[in-house]
């Protein structure tokens, strides 16, 4: 079966460009002069873990996920690329994640401890990046209680193998001074480790924004962390022509029907037409994971090429939107852009995030399983 035809089954999905993927970790690789950790977590940010995966292969030195699932969906897509998880495991999770090979962040020397017994008994070493919080606040040994004999002591822990160091940019998209601080400061956190025998491969700190507008990193760090700008959206806006966004995300007209001017639309009936109007109903809505809080705001949708305005409240599973000024050329089954091009026309993640009071991540993370993943 071609993909024109499973695409026609299709109501609500999400299209990926896995060329413009490659291109960005491309970009990234030689733009950063590090290897790269690949984010995949909450379902590759909303685009499907299998096809992103499957087509880092080569490109990324590691995928990161949040928790024991998530890798196990890395694992599920057939890669032989190590996995690292960023979240602690629970208790009962460490012995999975040690069996299965997974690569682990410990945050303190009593969970290295705990790390260091597990694999004792189960004959087995853990392969682990310790976390240093040099600013995050979100895990991590804190940094003032860092230091050579520290790291002297995560070496005694004969069943664990440091293979990398690690901290975490809060605000490397907002404020400039603090990063360029906390940079340095996460350079003496690596000297401390030198100092104390620790060397691990991988010391890296950057995300995406660190990567893309912080170059000094790569003169001690050995791996950047990109998440949003691998998927073609830099946190950055002077750095976003580099990248080239890969969803695409559409869904379909399911009923086109002639209104009359003043006839309200949608729960409480926010709005009503100021003409006679041709209105689509279109099969997504914020079951889909379309932001509900775009209601009223000025969001629209492209059909054909042209931008029709959304109408009144986003409903679970539809939407409204006025299409009088692009008919009679639409019909039942057309395909409606919701986020990304059609026709020389675009919708960019950042102005639904805009209009949605929120930001890219969400968006993109808020797509939600019903809808379904397809590749170019």
């Amino acid at each position: 079966m071609s993909a024109a035809t499973a695409n026609r089954r299709l109501r609500c999905w999400v299209v990926i460009d896995p060329a413009a993927l490659l291109r960005n970790a491309d970009t990234l690789r030689a733009h950063g002069g590090m290897e790269l950790l690949a984010v995949v977590k909450a379902n590759a940010y909303g685009h499907g873990t299998a096809a992103v995966v499957r087509a880092l292969q080569g490109r990324a030195a590691l995928f990161g996920v949040a928790n024991l699932h998530e890798a196990q969906d890395v694992e599920a897509a057939g890669t032989r690329t190590p996995v690292v998880l960023f979240g602690s495991c629970l208790p009962d999770e460490r012995e999975t994640a040690l069996q299965d090979g997974l690569q682990v962040s410990i945050s303190s020397l009593e969970e290295a401890a705990e790390w260091d017994v597990l694999a004792a008994r189960l004959g087995r070493t853990v392969c682990a990046h310790i976390v240093i919080d040099t600013g995050m606040g979100r895990m991590g040994i804190p940094e003032k209680a860092w230091d050579e004999t520290t790291a002297r002591d995560l070496q005694k822990f004969a069943n664990i193998r440091w293979n990398g160091i690690a901290s975490h940019l809060p605000s490397a998209d907002e404020d400039k001074t603090f990063t360029l601080a906390q940079i340095g400061r996460f350079r003496r956190v690596v000297a401390h480790a030198h100092a104390g025998g620790l060397s691990p491969r991988w010391i890296h700190l950057d995300n995406s924004a660190g990567l893309l507008g912080f170059p000094q990193t790569s003169e001690f760090c050995t791996l950047a962390r990109p998440g949003l700008a691998l998927y073609g959206v830099s946190p950055i806006p002077a750095q976003q022509p580099l990248l080239k966004p890969v969803l695409t995300w559409k869904t379909r007209i399911i009923l086109v029907r002639k209104l009359p001017a003043g006839h309200g639309i949608s729960y409480g009936r926010t709005e009503k037409l100021k003409r006679n109007s041709r209105v689509a109903t279109l099969a997504c809505g914020y079951a889909d994971g379309y932001p509900r809080q775009v209601s009223g705001k000025g969001a629209t949708v492209l059909i054909h090429g042209r931008h029709c305005p959304l109408l009144g409240r986003v409903t679970m599973d539809m939407i409204m939107v006025d299409v009088t000024d692009v008919a009679p050329g639409v019909g039942v089954g057309d395909e409606a852009v919701l986020l990304g091009a059609q026709e020389g026309a675009a919708i960019s993640v950042n102005e639904i995030a805009a209009l949605a009071d929120t930001i890219p991540w969400h968006v993109f993370t808020g797509i939600s399983a019903r809808v379904e993943r397809a590749l170019v």
